[in-house]
């Protein structure tokens, strides 16, 4: 993003707006080792090396094999002398089983040292068995912040789509498949150590997937940028993905081999998962991951319909941080009213979701008003509400997914 005069100004006028309303703070901000690059997968066996690795696990997804990726991976990495064991038995959506039997595989083989190769699943499922090596027990008994209190061992990552910056953050989302639904662990322990992103990688990707990743790293730069957990180290970086993905994602889908919008992409992806990281979210992905729990639908999709109504719904207490998104994006709503600004932001990611194919409600990827109640209560318990700007009672959110409908 190359800031304009006009985009300057508003964040001078939006720092400016919450500075005279917010407490000064102590800041802190997370983020791994970061390689980037193209044609930079073979540092990933130097990175797992310099963390001690011997017998590293190679955590992946069995789609994934078919590319070629994996397999250049492991070659890197036993040329460095080391002994990799490879794990693939992973769907969508990460489950607790899945992790468990991923740990059991960790420990059989003596490994030392996790590499995940993948999407945000994949790199999920890996810390979570960071998690079970240095805590042991089950997956879902780490629910909530810091509730792993043990080292675990060293991570490296390599991002095969371009948006859920699992790559980056203290996040790890998995499935608990006795209630249907999404829990979310976090902690700075979770950081990884190294991550290695070589936008090569990327071109492999399904055309679903790449949409599905592409507007999840605009949730996240959204709602880190709104969060109430958002900082002048974190501003930046939301509002520079927010730029990236609009102006690129639709390139990539039109031409899967255009390596200047990969490269964009997967910056975009970097940057935004280095603000939600340290900003955290909101309504969208704390309402994402209950239809994810519930369906096991990709979670960049649901973004997609969700944003524009929680952006909507937000906007109606403070609209003011939409002016800067809505004036870094050239639109021209950005210099009038607040308000107007903010649902020329809602209006303009609508678009960008149609265009990249995702549907237009709920309904169409199988939620029922019936579903609502329970996924709101659940909504309201997820983590991310806690950094939402706009406090929601039941009875709004159970609205808000009625809207979405």
């Amino acid at each position: 993003m190359i800031e304009t005069a006009e985009t300057g100004q508003a964040l001078h006028d939006l720092h400016s707006h919450r500075s005279s309303v917010e407490a000064p703070r102590v800041l802190k901000f997370h983020a791994p080792e970061i390689v980037f690059g193209q044609d930079s997968l073979g540092e990933v066996a130097h990175a797992a090396l310099r963390l001690g690795a011997r017998r590293p696990l190679v955590v992946t997804d069995a789609g994934l094999l078919d590319t070629g990726w994996v397999a250049q991976l492991v070659h890197h990495l036993e040329a460095q002398g080391l002994s990799p064991t490879s794990w693939s038995g992973l769907t969508p959506n990460p489950k607790d089983i899945e992790i468990e039997a991923g740990h059991e595989i960790y420990q059989e083989s003596g490994c030392d040292v996790l590499v995940a190769i993948g999407g945000g699943s994949v790199m999920d499922a890996a810390k979570g068995i960071a998690v079970l090596a240095g805590n042991g027990g089950s997956i879902l008994d780490y629910e909530g912040v810091d509730r792993a209190t043990r080292p675990i061992p060293p991570l490296v990552m390599v991002p095969t789509t371009s948006g859920t910056g699992a790559d980056v953050s203290q996040f790890c989302i998995v499935t608990d498949t006795t209630r249907s639904t999404k829990i979310t662990i976090l902690g700075r322990a979770l950081v990884p150590d190294i991550t290695v992103i070589d936008p090569r990688l990327l071109t492999t990707m399904p055309e679903w997937l790449n949409a599905a990743t592409g507007l999840d790293a605009l949730t996240h730069g959204i709602e880190a940028f709104v969060s109430l957990g958002h900082n002048q180290l974190t501003d930046h970086h939301a509002l520079r993905a927010v730029t990236m993905v609009t102006s690129h994602l639709a390139q990539t889908m039109d031409v899967p081999t255009d390596m200047t919008a990969r490269t964009s992409m997967a910056q975009a992806s970097l940057e935004a998962g280095l603000a939600f990281t340290n900003a955290i979210l909101g309504a969208t992905h704390a309402m994402s991951h209950q239809v994810g729990g519930l369906l096991d639908l990709p979670h960049g999709v649901i973004n997609g319909v969700l944003l524009p109504h929680v952006i909507r719904f937000n906007a109606a207490t403070d609209p003011m941080p939409y002016v800067a998104i809505a004036t870094s994006l050239g639109l021209p709503e950005g210099r009038g009213p607040a308000e107007e600004a903010a649902f020329a932001v809602a209006a303009r990611v609508e678009e960008l979701a149609r265009q990249v194919g995702v549907p237009k409600g709920l309904a169409e990827i199988g939620v029922s008003d019936d579903d609502i109640d329970v996924l709101a209560t659940n909504a309201l318990r997820d983590a991310c509400m806690s950094t939402n700007p706009r406090h929601a009672s039941h009875e709004e959110m159970a609205a808000l997914f009625r809207t979405a409908l």
